[in-house]
C-alpha cells in the first residue's frame, strides 16, 4: 500500500496493484499513468471506485504486458483502445492515449490513437479529470489545473468547451452529474456552452444518458444537477416533463411553483433515506426519480377553476403514465419503470385521510397496492409536505403517523403483506366442483374483495361465503 509522496493530501495513498502494473509497463518501455476519476478522488480524499490508465501502448501490446500477471482480461472495447482485466479483487481498464471526435450526424465517437499524454488529457472532459499519475514515478501530469478547480470547486473544460461537448455531447449530462455528486460549480462559459449546445444532446443513445441521470439523482445535491439540466435546456431533450412543470402556475402566480415543490420534495426524500439496514438505504433512485416526478402530470391537467382557481384532477393517474412512457423511452429495466410510476400513481391516495378517517378495508388496500413499494410510499408521502402553514404541516405529519400505527397494528393481527383470499384456487374447485375456467378467477377475485373488506375469517366460514355467493352468481 505505497503512500503517495508530498504535494498530495495527507495519508493519501495507491493500491498495491498501481504500482505493479506501472512497474510492469516501465519495463516493457511503455508510458503509463493512472488517470481521471481516481486520480481526482485522492485529492478529494476518496476511494475512487473504478482504476483508469491510459498507456502509449496499443490494444496488442497491453495484453502482451499484462499476460501472465493478470488473471483475466477482455478486449470489448479494442475498437476504443480499452483492454479491461481483473487482479485480484480490482477490475482495470487500460486505454491507448486517444483523441475522439464525435461526427455530428453519428452517434458514435470517431476514435484516433495517439502516443502524446498531454494530447490525450486535452480530450478528456473536464479539468478536474485531465489529471494523470505517472507511474511508477507518481509524477503528477497537470497541465490544465485541475488540482487548483478542485480547490474552488469549479468544473472548466481542458479545451474549449465547444470543442469538448462537440467530442462527446454526453459532457454536457456530465457536468450536471457532477454538479450533483461533486457539489461543483459550472464555469459560466461552461454553462453557456451547454445552452448553445443542448440540441447536440439529441445525437446520444438513451442508455448512455439514462446512466448519467441515474448518477446525477443518487449524487449528493440532486437539485443542484436537475437545475442545471433544466436551465440549460438538456432537461427539454432528455426529460421535457420537468421543465414543464414551470408552466403549470396560474397567471396570477396564487398557485404554488410546482417545479420548485418537486425539487423540494426530492431533497425531502434524500433526507428520509435509511442507513444500508434500513428499508430504504440510501441514496435510493427510485424514491428519488419518484419524487421528482410525482406532479408531472399537473403539466397536461392544469384547469382555471370559476372564482380563479387551479385544479390538477387526476394528475397522479396521468402523471404515472408519462413517467412509464419517459423511463421507457430512456431504456430502464421494467422493474425501475414499475416502481417508479406505481409511486407516482399513489402519492396523492392519502390525502383525505386525516379529516375523514379510513376504514380498516382502506388501509387494507392502501397496503395492497403497495406492494413491496410500500416503504418508499411512506416517505414519498411525507416528502411531498411542503407547505408553509406550520398548523397544516403538523396536522398531516399527525395524521401519516396515525396511519402508519394503524399499518403496524393490521400487520401484526393480518400479515398485511402476504394478503391472499380466503381459499386457493384448488380449494375454490374443490369447494364448488367446477373446473379451471374463468370462473375459479371470479370466484378467486371475490375472495379476495371480501377478505379486504372484512379482514381474515375461518376457513369453515369462508367456505359458506363462497358457497352463498356462488349461488347467486354461477
Amino acid at each position: 500500500m505505497p503512500y503517495l509522496p508530498s504535494g498530495f493530501p495527507d495519508g493519501a495513498w495507491l493500491p498495491d496493484v498501481v504500482v505493479e502494473l506501472g512497474e510492469r509497463f516501465a519495463a516493457r518501455d511503455f508510458e503509463l499513468s493512472l488517470v481521471g476519476g481516481p486520480v481526482r478522488d485522492l485529492f478529494l480524499g476518496r476511494t475512487s471506485p473504478d482504476l483508469d490508465f491510459t498507456t502509449a501502448a496499443t490494444p496488442d501490446q497491453i495484453i502482451e504486458a499484462v499476460s501472465g500477471w493478470a488473471e483475466a482480461h477482455w478486449d470489448i472495447g479494442r475498437d476504443f483502445g480499452t483492454i479491461g482485466i481483473r487482479k485480484g479483487d480490482d477490475t482495470i481498464e487500460i486505454t491507448t492515449y486517444r483523441a475522439e471526435a464525435y461526427d455530428p450526424g453519428s452517434r458514435k465517437p470517431q476514435v484516433n490513437f495517439g502516443t502524446d499524454l498531454d494530447e490525450d488529457l486535452v480530450r478528456r472532459d473536464f479539468t478536474v479529470n485531465a489529471m494523470a499519475l505517472k507511474l511508477p514515478s507518481f509524477e503528477l501530469v497537470d497541465p490544465h489545473g485541475g488540482v487548483k478547480d478542485l480547490h474552488l470547486r469549479l468544473l472548466r473544460t481542458p479545451a474549449t468547451p465547444q470543442e469538448s461537448f462537440s467530442d462527446d455531447p454526453l459532457r454536457m449530462m456530465r457536468a450536471a452529474r457532477f454538479a450533483s455528486q461533486l457539489r461543483m460549480e459550472v464555469a459560466p462559459e461552461v454553462r453557456a456552452a451547454m445552452t448553445e449546445m443542448s440540441q447536440r444532446l439529441s445525437i446520444v443513445s438513451a442508455e448512455r444518458i439514462r446512466e448519467e441521470l441515474v448518477k446525477l439523482i443518487c449524487g449528493a445535491d440532486p437539485r443542484a444537477g436537475i437545475d442545471l439540466l433544466v436551465d440549460s435546456g438538456l432537461a427539454e431533450i432528455m426529460l421535457p416533463e420537468v421543465p414543464a412543470l414551470k408552466l403549470t402556475d396560474d397567471e396570477h402566480h396564487r398557485h404554488k411553483d410546482v417545479y420548485q415543490h418537486s425539487l423540494q420534495v426530492l431533497e425531502q426524500a434524500c433526507a428520509l433515506e435509511t442507513g444500508t439496514e434500513g428499508p430504504v438505504p440510501g441514496p435510493d433512485f427510485v424514491l428519488r426519480f419518484a419524487a421528482l416526478m410525482h406532479d408531472v402530470g399537473k403539466a397536461k391537467t392544469r384547469r382555471f377553476e370559476p372564482g380563479g382557481g387551479v385544479s390538477f384532477r387526476h394528475h397522479d393517474v396521468v402523471g404515472a403514465k408519462q413517467t412509464r412512457r419517459r423511463m421507457q423511452e430512456l431504456r430502464f429495466d421494467k422493474a425501475s419503470i414499475a416502481a417508479v410510476s406505481l409511486l407516482v400513481e399513489l402519492h396523492m391516495r392519502f390525502y383525505g385521510y386525516g379529516d375523514q378517517g379510513w376504514s380498516d378495508s382502506a388501509v387494507r388496500r392502501y397496503v395492497t397496492d403497495a406492494g413491496d413499494q410500500l416503504q418508499r410510499l411512506h416517505r414519498l408521502t411525507r416528502s411531498d409536505v411542503t407547505t408553509r402553514n406550520k398548523k397544516k404541516a403538523a396536522r398531516l405529519d399527525h395524521a401519516y403517523d396515525d396511519l402508519e400505527e394503524r399499518i403496524a397494528q393490521l400487520a401484526e393481527r393480518e400479515q398485511l403483506d402476504r394478503i391472499r383470499p380466503h381459499l386457493d384456487g384448488e380449494q375454490i374447485m374443490a369447494v364448488l366442483q367446477i373446473p379451471p375456467g374463468p370462473a375459479v378467477g371470479k370466484a378467486y377475485k371475490f375472495l379476495l374483495e371480501h377478505r379486504m373488506e372484512h379482514g381474515p375469517v375461518a376457513e369453515a366460514e369462508a367456505v359458506d361465503i363462497l358457497k352463498e355467493w356462488a349461488s347467486a352468481e354461477l
